[in-house]
């Protein structure tokens, strides 16, 4: 808007009589009631659609973490039973699902991460969370193991999909300021549009934090920018684009004595080293979709361009430049009477990763130590039908093929050639049964393969035999609301073949990856939500809470025999209790609780220990302009392991572990138009 028409527009506020600006105070709340209701409306489609998946599967709202810190990808995954998130510094976390990534201390693994559908991995399949802005999606989709179909991903953790409005969906202006101890201080501001066939979305953010511990300050500037044009009602295409710059220092893993009894400490020659993660990057891909009768296509284009400068135990420089197709074709007719959907798909994403390594002389670069480039290739395609033999009954099969290549040319020659080159070919499929018993009651049960090829950082040339994971799924759950009460509860068992385990083997070095024979990944993930009309004027109560069960233990391993498998709590409850009145205000505590040890080594002679973590927040949120909230964790200032870097065999001096933050206290506002 040109200060031209802005005066206009003042001049005409200035002039309007009061039954005039009573109509142009209508027409507001016409327009935001308009645009609350078509992002409900996104949300509430996504949520039907992920359900008809035979599956653990969730979607969760911005409703649920706007009006909280959103500091981290901890904030909006950690109602999702299933799902353990595990703090490291600043914006780091590790997630796992269903044991994805059990073993590392840093990125992830073993989940496919996408932002508005299109992959955010590395082409062999890392990823970490500093580029992720957790406070600028509408609804995040989460599909565990084997559910992930839809996207042609088949590794054991699933998919996380993370969406963002449009211009159809978003506020003119929507702004927030977040303050929190250890000098959290960030800022957002996004705005969205339509006009005619045209709509766009845009937002940025900027933060920085000294840190709970010594040497784990960092900044962030993070953008996301999608617009659309409706070529026709049955064509529409949209472009994205998203940067960031993101700068980490890394206080490094001590020792379990040293973590709980001086936790604000960091690892001394982490410090004397001055090791960082600095992180830009650059994402932009296209998505057009095509509407012809019961038929819809999406094909689609993207590039990501990374460069990390990463001095830890050596100084890596690198940069990635992935790039990718996608096409996806979804066909939902009936079929000699009986209803079919057909899904078929097909993703292509190759990368290169150009690598120096050099000695690492207190964050400056010494002498060369490795040069590399590593290349990746990755094509699959994958199919699923769901043919409704009954109304309320589907049975589901899919099928996805892997066809990746691991290309390694060493530069550095001094020390041997490394060079190499592996291929793989990997077959994945799944069948499964929905079954709605009634209006708002699912069961289901689901059997499926998993495949998982070696990342880079799992030196997937030199490693003597290293093979791909599998795995075999089988799992049983139902999901549902019955008026105010809610639930989504699934059993399942991982029965897995030469699993990835990245172990931590001295002080001063990245893990190394090995397989694992046979390993078994069992347990249960409960979610539920209820809640109690306190009066027929609007107060109530609700509950939130997700428990996850995690048994997974080394099947007649030929060295640790039926050890469990180390990394993450067996036992894990998030719950929230909370009150709200019809004014719009809230309050209510919540807690974590990990309530058994669990183990920091395939030996099972270090244990991690057992830990509850007390919370409250207040606020108030009428759902109109103004909101703001306040909220104190770890209110009884804890000291706990927050992760743990996993090792085969550990020792008390063992420097594996990360602490958990202390007390802290967060505080918001938050504007909207």
């Amino acid at each position: 808007m040109n200060k031209t028409m802005l005066a206009a527009l003042l001049a005409t506020t200035i002039a309007t009589p009061v039954f005039a600006q009573d109509r142009a105070d209508d027409q507001d709340r016409t327009n935001r009631t308009t645009i609350i209701v078509i992002g409900a409306r996104e949300t509430e489609q996504a949520r039907t659609e992920i359900e008809r998946t035979p599956g653990g599967v969730e979607v969760v709202s911005d409703t649920t973490f706007k009006n909280t810190p959103v500091q981290n990808i901890k904030d909006i995954l950690d109602y999702v039973p299933g799902v353990i998130t595990q703090l490291r510094m600043g914006d780091d976390a590790r997630v796992a699902i269903r044991g994805s990534g059990l073993s590392r201390a840093y990125g992830i693994r073993g989940i496919t991460v996408l932002l508005d559908g299109i992959p955010m991995n590395t082409s062999d399949g890392l990823m970490d969370f500093f580029e992720i802005d957790p406070s600028a999606y509408r609804y995040v989709e989460v599909f565990k193991g084997g559910n992930a179909l839809r996207y042609g991903s088949n590794a054991l953790g699933g998919a996380v999909n993370l969406v963002t409005p449009t211009g159809r969906d978003a506020s003119m202006l929507d702004a927030r300021i977040d303050v929190a101890s250890f000098g959290y201080v960030k800022g957002q501001v996004s705005t969205g549009g339509a006009s005619g066939n045209f709509d766009y979305f845009a937002t940025v953010s900027g933060q920085r934090i000294d840190g709970y511990r010594d040497h784990s300050n960092g900044d962030a500037l993070r953008g996301n920018l999608n617009f659309g044009y409706r070529l026709s009602p049955t064509v529409e295409t949209r472009f994205y684009v998203t940067a960031a710059s993101t700068n980490q220092r890394i206080p490094g893993e001590v020792t379990k004595a040293q973590a709980l009894n001086t936790p604000r400490a960091a690892n001394a020659v982490w410090e004397a080293q001055d090791q960082q993660r600095n992180v830009e990057s650059i994402r932009v891909s296209n998505k057009t979709s095509f509407t012809f009768g019961d038929t819809t296509l999406d094909v689609g284009a993207f590039y990501n361009w990374r460069h990390v400068d990463h001095p830890i135990f050596q100084y890596l420089d690198y940069t990635v430049d992935d790039y990718g197709a996608f096409v996806r074709v979804v066909d939902d007719r009936s079929l000699g009477g009986l209803r079919n959907r057909l899904t078929v798909g097909a993703n292509l994403q190759n990368g290169t990763i150009d690598t120096n390594q050099y000695v690492n002389v207190a964050a400056t670069k010494g002498a060369l130590a490795a040069s590399m480039v590593d290349k990746s290739g990755n094509l699959s395609f994958y199919a699923e039908d769901s043919l409704y033999v009954r109304p309320n009954l589907s049975l589901i099969a899919g099928i996805q093929y892997l066809d990746a290549s691991r290309d390694r040319r060493d530069r550095f020659l001094s020390n041997g050639d490394q060079s190499g080159r592996r291929d793989f070919s990997l077959w994945s499929p799944k069948f499964g049964v929905l079954w709605e018993v009634q209006p708002g009651t699912q069961i289901f049960a689901n059997v499926s393969r998993s495949a998982e090829v070696p990342s880079y950082d799992a030196n997937v040339i030199t490693a003597v035999n290293l093979r791909p994971q599998r795995a075999t799924t089988y799992e049983i759950g139902t999901r549902g609301h019955r008026g105010n009460f809610g639930w989504d509860v699934s059993l399942y068992r991982s029965e897995l073949t030469d699993e990835l385990q990245c172990l931590t083997t001295g002080p001063f070095s990245a893990c190394g990856i090995i397989n694992v024979g046979h390993t078994v990944h069992q347990g249960i993930e409960a979610g539920v939500d209820a809640t109690i009309p306190l009066s027929n004027s609007g107060d109530s109560l609700s509950f939130t809470g997700a428990y996850t069960y995690s048994d997974f233990f080394f099947d007649d391993d030929a060295t640790y025999g039926d050890n469990r498998l180390p990394g993450v709590p067996q036992h894990f409850l998030r719950a929230e209790l909370l009150y709200k009145h019809k004014s719009g205000f809230y309050a209510g505590p919540n807690a974590e609780w990990s309530p058994q040890s669990y183990y920091a080594d395939n030996a099972n002679t270090l244990t991690v220990n057992p830990y509850a973590l007390f919370n409250l927040k207040a606020g108030f949120d009428t759902g109109k302009h103004w909101s703001i909230y306040v909220e104190g964790r770890n209110l009884t200032d804890r000291r706990y392991i927050s992760t743990v870097a996993v090792a085969g065999v550990a020792s008390p001096g063992s420097e594996l572990f990360n602490p958990g933050t202390g007390r802290a206290v967060f505080a918001g506002v938050r504007f909207k138009w």
